[in-house]
């Protein structure tokens, strides 16, 4: 089977012109704190002693994913709109659609898992979607959308394997552009791999020399054992950081991470969780465990950096269940700090 054509940088353009005004041009925050963790990790110094981080936990519905969703809306014919929506998610994407649905006037359906953070089911019923919460595994919720599409004739829109929601999620990859020209690192956490595909375009495409790393938890690691096996291989993620719990990466996303990401790491959950924990307690930022994934990664030194480097990663969520964050706080790793 042919692989799908790529995304490119002129639908990546095209795509911010589309969500601009409709979500927020994120900052680009920096630490010196964090660049002396880095140090002490790894004896390297960053380029003005800095980290630098894109807050994609402070765009609306509290992560990056409104990027792609609202440019996948924004897509969709007459007939289609009116028809109404349906699509799958742990959480992030389904507030990114309820979001787009309500901005653009389209209904939307989401189907989560029955042990969906509540507060991410919650948030996306509060921007107008209908949430339906079934199945225990990933498949069975997968199963009940499907069900639900051929009964109501609702259009399926993907969580993350669609060239328009890539595209969306590129706009992040040119922000970091503009705010930090000569940037050499960028450092995106992955689920299905719709960020990381988008960001990596954009940035490899302006700028050919950065390199981009990907951070999968290593119980939910679809897309690296998809590029071991050529396809998308299904599992059963199972990760703390339930926004990265893909299960499987995608048809298209599987051939943008492979000709644009330099390298995957995997990190466990408990070094998730120290990069929480950090945020929280040095950064003064509130993140999910899957918006901490490549900050966590940074932190501890698994991400190749050479001397004098600038260096940015992509905070991505922060939608945290917060009566949980005790629990959360306590199951981190120790950090060199």
């Amino acid at each position: 089977m042919a692989e799908p054509e790529l995304v490119d940088l002129r639908a990546i353009e095209t795509a911010r012109e589309v969500v601009a005004g409709r979500v927020h041009r994120t900052p680009l925050l920096s630490s010196a704190a964090a660049a002396a963790t880095v140090r002490r990790a790894t004896g390297i110094r960053l380029a003005d002693e800095r980290l630098y981080l894109k807050a994609e936990h402070l765009q609306k519905t509290g992560s990056f994913k409104p990027r792609g969703m609202l440019n996948r809306v924004a897509a969709l014919s007459a007939a289609e709109r009116g028809r109404g929506i349906i699509t799958v998610s742990a959480g992030n994407a389904a507030q990114g659609y309820a979001y787009a649905g309500a901005a653009l006037g389209v209904p939307v359906t989401v189907v989560m898992p029955a042990a969906a953070v509540r507060s991410k089911a919650d948030a996306a019923a509060g921007y107008g979607a209908r949430v339906v919460l079934e199945g225990e595994t990933m498949d069975e919720t997968f199963a009940a959308l499907d069900r639900i599409r051929d009964e109501e004739g609702l259009v399926y829109c993907h969580p993350f394997d669609d060239a328009h929601v890539v595209a969306g999620h590129g706009s992040v990859g040119l922000e970091i552009l503009d705010d930090l020209p000569e940037v050499d690192v960028v450092v995106v956490g992955i689920g299905g791999g719709g960020l990381i595909s988008g960001v990596a375009a954009a940035l490899k495409e302006r700028r050919s020399t950065v390199r981009v790393y990907g951070v999968e938890p290593s119980g939910s690691n679809a897309m690296s054992l998809a590029l071991e096996a050529c396809e998308p291989v299904r599992i059963q993620p199972r990760s703390v950081a339930d926004g990265l719990n893909a299960p499987f990466a995608g048809g298209l996303t599987l051939p943008m991470v492979r000709h644009y990401v330099d390298e995957i790491t995997l990190i466990d959950d408990a070094t998730i969780l120290a990069g929480l924990r950090f945020a929280l307690g040095r950064l003064k930022q509130v993140l999910e465990p899957a918006g901490s994934a490549a900050l966590a990664a940074t932190l501890v030194g698994r991400i190749p950096i050479r001397e004098g480097e600038r260096v940015a990663v992509v905070l991505s969520g922060g939608n945290v269940d917060v009566t949980r964050l005790g629990e959360l706080i306590a199951g981190a790793a120790p950090l060199s700090t």
